[in-house]
Formats: structure tokens, C-alpha cells, sequence
């Protein structure tokens, strides 16, 4: 399932080309190019865990409903790594729930406080 593209998944694929292969040209010949103050050597390794998050297995859906400036963000993440949106939100949600467990209590005494 995760072969399966959209079009303007691969639509945006074919617009990234391009442009690196315009990078790849405006090398230099030593190969002595700057790096940009911002970027990191390696990949951060935030970014290996969502790559490394396994999403195979999950059926369940939900609907959220999030501002355009977070969608602006997680297009252009999209954009950048290659890590679907889906993907994105589900790892976040996943180390959201495992990092804050106090969440975790309060489901669990409202569940002990509800009658059955």
C-alpha cells in the first residue's frame, strides 16, 4: 500500500527533479559548495524515527481538523522528506501519548469513575 501514489504525489515528485538536478548543475567542480547556516550535516534523528515509524498495520481512521498555517507546514515537511502527512500526525500523536503519561491517567480515572 505504501507503493501506491497519488497523482499529485507523483506530480510533485517530477517538480522536485528538476530542481535538484538544477542543484546537481550549479555545483561547483571541486565540489566545494557552502552549506547553509540552517541545515544540518545529518539528519536529525527525529526525522529516522518517523522514517522508521511502521504504519502498516493501522486501520483506524480520524478526523482532525488543524489551521492552515499546520497543513502549510506539514506540506512543505511532506515536500522536504518524503514522509507521507498520515505518517507525520500518527508518529506525533504516538510520542504525544508515550511522553506525556499523565494523559494516560486521566483517561484511566475516567474510566474508573464511569458507571457501567
Amino acid at each position: 500500500m505504501e507503493q501506491m501514489k497519488s497523482l499529485a504525489d507523483q506530480l510533485r515528485e517530477q517538480l522536485a527533479k528538476p530542481a535538484a538536478q538544477q542543484l546537481r548543475k550549479n555545483k561547483s567542480p571541486k565540489g566545494a559548495e557552502k552549506k547553509s547556516p540552517g541545515k544540518p550535516a545529518a539528519s536529525p534523528a527525529i526525522l529516522n524515527d518517523i522514517h522508521a515509524y511502521d504504519t502498516t498495520g493501522n486501520k483506524s481512521m480520524v478526523h482532525a481538523r488543524f489551521d492552515s498555517k499546520t497543513v502549510d507546514i506539514l506540506n512543505k515537511f511532506k515536500m522536504a522528506t518524503g514522509v507521507d502527512v498520515s505518517k507525520t500526525v500518527a508518529f506525533a500523536v504516538h510520542h504525544f501519548l508515550s511522553t506525556q503519561p499523565e494523559i494516560k491517567t486521566i483517561i484511566k480515572q475516567y474510566i474508573q469513575n464511569t458507571d457501567l
